[in-house]
Formats: C-alpha cells, structure tokens, sequence
C-alpha cells in the first residue's frame, strides 16, 4: 500500500493495456474508476475486480463528456487494431479527438495530471530507423488506417495546446507493439493471430515477404512505463517512446511461435496491407535517461506466458 492513495480514472480501462493497469493501480492501493463502453474492452479482463471497494466499473463513451472529481487521468480509450478501428473509422477518430477533448477539458476542471495513450502510429511508415520522438513521422492522411494514425495526431496536438494554453499538467507517451495475456483473440494483430491459428492448426498468415520488422513489448513493461511516466517529473510532459528495441522481422516471429505451440501449422503469405509499415522500432534513448525505464521481459519468456493464456481461452470456446 501507498501512503497517498490517488482517484485514479482510466479511461479504456476493460481493455487489454486499461486492465492490466488498473490491476496495478489497485495493487499499489489507490481507487480506481475503470471507464469504458465496451467496443473492444471486455468486462471479462476486469470481472476479478468488480468487487473491490477501491474500484468502480464506469460504463461510458469518451466522444461524450463526463464529470467527475479524480486526481489523475490514464486516457486509453480508442480502439487500437486495425479489424477494430477501421470498422467504423468515423468513430475512431471522434474517439481519439472528441475523446482527448472532453479528458483534457476535465483535467482542467478539477486539475489533474493526465496521461495520453498515444502510438508509434504517428511516424506512419517510417524513412528513419529506429524511431526517435524529434521525427516528425511519415502519414497518409487520406489512407484507411488514417483514423487511427491522425486522430492520434490530432490528440497530441491537443494535448499540447491545453498545456501551453491552459497550463494542463500532460504526459504523452507513443506506446509501440506490446503484447500478453487478455489480447483479444479476433483483434487481428500478428501475436494474437498467430498465436491462435498455430493453436487451432489453421495456416499461419504472414502478410507481404516477412521481411517487414517489429519490436514488442510485453504487457508488464508497458504497464511500468506508463506508471513511471505519470509519476515523473512535471517539467518533462513527453512525447516518450515506451517499447521494446529488440527488432526481428515477422517471419521469425511466426516461426518462434510455431517453435513453442509445438504447432504443425503452415506458414503462408499473402498481400501487404495497404500502408502497412515495413519498419517498427522504437529509440528509447528518451525513457532510459527520464524514467530510468527499458522493458526486462524477454520475448521468448512473454511469448510463453502469452501462449499459456491464448490455450485457456480457446479451452474454454
């Protein structure tokens, strides 16, 4: 237990990340009020918690404004996989902008500190490798994944007119793929979709030559970088890189997870998506001198841990 316990908001908080950090929020013993309208969060991933006198379950649309008295704002709330957020890509960016609009606007109110979920979307597909947060980012603003990419944009842009105007005390941080247990299964991002077709013995889809590089984070890491962020210095608001500079490309990512399913599936490719970056690191340089902070999971250990969760769920289907 923390002896100055906060009233803590999370905005997304049903989600994979939003769950995972108000686990740890209640662990540390603050209160916690989970906000969500359940488009992609599921009660499920906080279904442990509903019971806790510390916590309160929220349900609500960001793109409305809401009121109420709370020390700090985690403002996760916006779809994050392409299936999701291009469904309705409309939503998506009124939930980015309108949603960063009414958070801001009651962190003013009431003066909280606040914290803005932002991605390593906004470089787009990148001409610098690894990224550094100075890169101003390669986007298609008229692309199907433009939702996404530019209302995270425009929400950063936010972000810093209310600190600069209004003297709001922000965070931006510029989350880069992470991975863990309570991914959604259908979210159609690549450790989740190979995880499930390796154990459901379905071909393993690899999407252009498997050239194309990620990094990833696990769940935990992110959830340390993002407390860390909040709780650092007010004279640093970011934009921070929080991810894992350990790069391989796709391909070996599939093979390694075939490799511990112990999966006889086929690994197949097929077409690039349409502006799908062919480049993703993150240069940590940044949170490693701010926060002291660099991910400690190795991928093969959360993969592993991963893959454990992936066989409990599908179990249970």
């Amino acid at each position: 237990m923390i002896r100055h316990p906060k009233r803590i908001l999370v905005t997304g908080g049903a989600g994979f990340l939003g769950s995972h950090l108000c686990d740890r929020l209640i662990r540390e013993g603050h209160e916690v009020l989970c906000l969500d309208n359940f488009f992609t969060g599921a009660k499920n991933n906080i279904r442990h918690l509903l019971g806790l006198p510390n916590f309160e379950l929220i349900r609500h649309d960001v793109v409305h404004p809401i009121f109420l008295e709370v020390d700090e704002i985690y403002n996760l709330a916006c779809p994050a996989s392409p299936i999701h957020y291009q469904y309705n890509p409309v939503k998506t960016v009124k939930t980015s902008v309108m949603g960063a609009i009414h958070m801001l606007g009651l962190a003013k109110r009431v003066r909280a500190k606040i914290l803005q979920a932002s991605t390593s979307e906004v470089y787009g597909n990148p001409n610098i490798h690894p990224q550094p947060e100075a890169y101003w980012g390669n986007v298609n603003t008229i692309g199907p994944r433009s939702c996404y990419d530019e209302g995270k944009r425009c929400a950063e842009t936010l972000f810093f007119d209310y600190y600069r105007q209004n003297k709001v005390n922000i965070r931006v941080v510029r989350i880069f793929n992470t991975y863990g247990p309570r991914m959604d299964p259908n979210d159609g991002r690549v450790v989740s979709n190979f995880i499930v077709q390796a154990l459901t013995g379905e071909e393993i889809t690899v999407y252009g030559d498997g050239t194309q590089t990620r990094s990833f984070c696990y769940v935990d890491d992110l959830i340390e970088g993002l407390i860390r962020m909040m709780d650092g210095p007010d004279a640093f608001p970011g934009p921070l890189n929080l991810g894992n500079p350990s790069e391989f490309s796709i391909l070996e990512l599939a093979e390694k997870i075939v490799g511990f399913t112990g999966s006889r599936s086929r690994i197949v490719f097929k077409p690039l998506p349409q502006d799908d970056p062919l480049q993703r690191r993150p240069d940590i340089t940044l949170a490693r001198e701010r926060l002291k902070w660099e991910p400690t999971t190795q991928v093969e250990d959360g993969l592993k841990k991963t893959i454990a969760y992936f066989r409990e769920v599908l179990r249970g289907n």
